[in-house]
């Protein structure tokens, strides 16, 4: 099984699960559906240009166009680019840390819908973040909430009896923001919940 597959297959029950043995339930559809009010109250804090890292098939992408934001998302994934792009929605396909448009420019990145954990290596992450965005930019970043755990961990994505290959992940609590922020060169200028969700909104120095 392949990530691409569960895209198409709109699994009902699809499971982040790590090599320690323990897992966290991924709502696919809610990648697949129009944002929420919580989604629409961070979109509220977006200054343009916005770049949406993990944008999957890019939902805030789409709501922050609508809006008149200028916005693109930025994905690994081939299928969610191609549900995206079918959609009319500017997603190009690569790794973050590729090479992208718009270097030192960008007004606000966004990490949402667990995206920190991408590459398994969040203070590379947000540098890489701090590389992309203009001197005045801000990161959004969804994070687990206060009392999490923050760690690296091989991952998987399981459904239906099948699961993708083993690729590195991290998770990163609300408690860890701070430090991580810092070390970045950056500062947690808000935290905020809405619907369950945990947000932090960075900004540079």
């Amino acid at each position: 099984m392949t990530w691409p597959a569960l895209l198409e297959d709109v699994a009902p029950e699809l499971l982040l699960r790590a090599d320690d043995g323990s897992s966290i339930p991924m709502n696919l559809q809610r990648w697949l559906d129009a944002p929420s009010a919580g989604d629409e109250g961070l979109m509220d804090r977006a200054i343009g240009p916005v770049l949406d890292v993990g944008c999957g098939p890019g939902r805030h992408v789409a709501a922050l166009s609508a809006r008149g934001v200028m916005a693109m998302g930025v994905d690994a994934s081939p299928n969610a680019v191609k549900i995206a792009v079918n959609q009319g929605v500017p997603v190009l396909q690569r790794s973050i840390f590729d090479h992208l448009p718009g270097t030192g420019r960008w007004g606000t990145l966004l990490m949402l819908d667990g995206s920190i954990g991408i590459g398994g290596d969040p203070p590379a992450l947000l540098a890489r973040g701090v590389e992309l965005l203009h001197r005045r930019g801000q990161m959004l970043v969804e994070v687990g909430p206060p009392g999490s755990p923050t760690r690296r961990l091989n991952a998987r994505l399981e459904s239906a009896g099948q699961a993708t290959p083993w690729f590195p992940w991290a998770l990163v609590g609300m408690d860890s923001i701070p430090h991580l922020a810092k070390n970045a060169g950056m500062r947690v200028a808000e935290t905020w919940e809405g619907e369950g969700r945990w947000f932090a909104g960075l900004t540079k120095h």
